[in-house]
């Protein structure tokens, strides 16, 4: 079957969607035309009753689904999002309209920027998607910070490609059909009565009956927008955009956890304009290499049934097969799309008005150093507290000694931890020396129910770690209030403390030594001396 035969099955099929409602409206009309003309008797009248007030709930739930079709290519508002006007940002505009011009489309009445590594056109389509109408584009700020301007421009014109095409305007049709169709399934489904569920039912079955066989023309379509992007920016620069918007979403994704979510526990964000912009930071001083990485071992994510893309190496393959065009791709070092915006960093502030919640944009602003330096010592606090409390029960429990005296060292630590207050590092340290680590320390680490039935070198080894995490914690909270641990915000790896070379070069060992089986603090105690000098 040829492309167009397929997307006139498509469009009949699409239409098939709507009269749907329209022969179930005609049926119910004729049974209740029936019932009150040629079956109504005294002794029936209840049960007619009751089926008159179950075709009308049914026909009001297809009519409202049948509105909600022909609503489904309104366009709501964008609330997470900053709307650029021509005047404010003509070099980009420039760029959306010459996309545009070669797809055969006219550039969108609106464009809006989003913190999302995203980019689309919607249109407030009408009749079942047969007449465009206002057009709208939603562009992320992190693509223009991370493609160059030839890898934005395949994207742009890939975007438009969707609807245009001379060769494919069914396809460009099918696809708003398609939308249409996801919509109405979707407010059926929101519906919260019985009546929902069961009309809903009918319209899901015929759904997945249009989206299978139109699953051919969008991924004909998705291809053919894929060509108007290589017209239009190049084939290398097409298909290294292909590749490089996978590595994008990963490395936004791991600067929105890693970076502007650091200062989530403490209440804290970084400055203005960075929730955003401090990926540009990230992209900038990450190698190709080390951005790739964030993706290498990762399962894709498992497409959905009715995705119009078809697998990206299948594109990037047939991009390629493409003759050459003299146009070669610029590598990433080259001047992100983000120049094309004037005054980015106020574009930046301004998104996050619009994309913090009441409650975020309420919370204090911290540089990103100071925000390092918190989130350092509130982890440290963290990783330290179950060892020193574990400490102090052992201290507190063994605070006689054989004779049931008490020494003035013993006895001062055992104050300590009766009143509530957790042992200092050299107290911690103390202890392993007298041999509580192993005999009773280990026993009041927290560990989950199935480790405690542990014992011997089984038990040492599952909770070494934690015991050697928490000193480690100790260890940082005594660097940073000592002002031997600075802040390292560590674009290119992962933010933490920069500490003095001493201990980078010999904490590990140190801390090892010291929760041996056989504890030795000597080496962690030269340390903290050299510290204290």
């Amino acid at each position: 079957m040829t492309f167009r035969l397929r997307a006139v099955r498509a469009l009949v099929l699409l239409a098939g969607f709507y009269l749907l409602g329209a022969v179930l409206l005609a049926a119910m009309a004729v049974l209740d035309w029936l019932l009150v003309t040629h079956l109504l008797t005294a002794r029936a009248v209840w049960f007619e009753g009751m089926v008159l007030t179950v075709t009308v709930l049914l026909a009001a739930t297809i009519l409202r689904g049948m509105f909600a079709f022909l609503r489904a290519g309104r366009l709501g508002p964008v609330p997470h999002a900053v709307a650029v006007a021509p005047d404010d940002q003509p070099e980009l505009w420039e760029q959306v309209c010459a996309a545009a011009e070669v797809a055969g489309e006219r550039p969108p009445d609106e464009l809006y920027l989003v913190g999302d590594v995203n980019a689309g056109v919607a249109e407030q389509s009408r009749l079942l998607g047969l007449r465009p109408g206002r057009r709208r584009m939603l562009l992320g700020l992190p693509l223009l910070a991370g493609l160059t301007i030839p890898r934005l421009r395949a994207v742009l014109a890939h975007e438009f490609g969707h609807y245009g095409n001379r060769d494919t305007r069914l396809g460009g049709v099918t696809m708003r059909g398609r939308e249409a169709v996801l919509h109405t399934v979707e407010a059926f489904r929101q519906g919260g009565t019985r009546m929902h569920h069961v009309i809903g039912a009918l319209y899901v079955g015929y759904a997945r009956m249009f989206l299978r066989a139109s699953q051919s023309v969008a991924r004909h379509q998705e291809l053919a927008a894929d060509r108007v992007a290589a017209r239009h920016a190049g084939r290398d620069a097409t298909a290294a955009a292909l590749r490089t918007l996978p590595v994008l979403g990963a490395a936004h994704t791991h600067y929105l956890e890693t970076y502007a979510g650091m200062g989530e526990p403490l209440e804290a964000l970084p400055p203005v304009g960075e929730v955003h912009g401090g990926f540009r930071r990230l992209l900038a001083a990450r190698t190709g290499e080390q951005l790739a990485a964030l993706v290498a071992g990762k399962r894709p994510p498992r497409p959905h049934p009715y995705d119009s893309h078809p697998p990206t190496a299948e594109r990037i393959a047939l991009i390629e097969r493409l003759p050459a065009d003299g146009r070669t791709d610029e590598p990433a070092g080259k001047p992100a799309a983000l120049t094309l915006l004037r005054d980015p960093d106020r574009v930046f502030a301004a998104l996050e008005t619009r994309t913090l919640s009441p409650e975020a944009a309420g919370m204090r602003r911290m540089s990103w150093d100071d925000l390092v330096v918190a989130r350092a010592v509130a982890d440290a606090e963290g990783w330290s507290r179950p060892l020193r409390l574990a400490v102090a029960r052992a201290l507190r429990s063994s605070a006689p000694d054989a004779d049931g005296a008490a020494s003035v060292r013993q006895g001062a630590t055992a104050g300590k931890a009766a009143n509530d207050e957790l042992p200092s590092l050299e107290e911690v340290l103390d202890a392993f020396d007298r041999g509580l680590l192993w005999m009773a320390v280990a026993d009041r680490m927290p560990k989950p129910p199935q480790a405690a039935r542990l014992i011997g070198p089984s038990a040492r080894n599952f909770i070494r770690p934690r015991i050697f995490d928490g000193l480690a914690g100790m260890v940082h909270l005594r660097l940073v209030r000592s002002g031997h641990a600075t802040a390292d915000i560590a674009w290119s790896g992962q933010p933490g403390l920069a500490l003095p070379e001493a201990w980078e070069r010999d904490m590990d060992d140190a801390l090892d030594a010291a929760v041996a089986d056989t504890p030795d603090t000597k080496p962690l105690r030269a340390l903290l001396a050299g510290c204290d000098t």
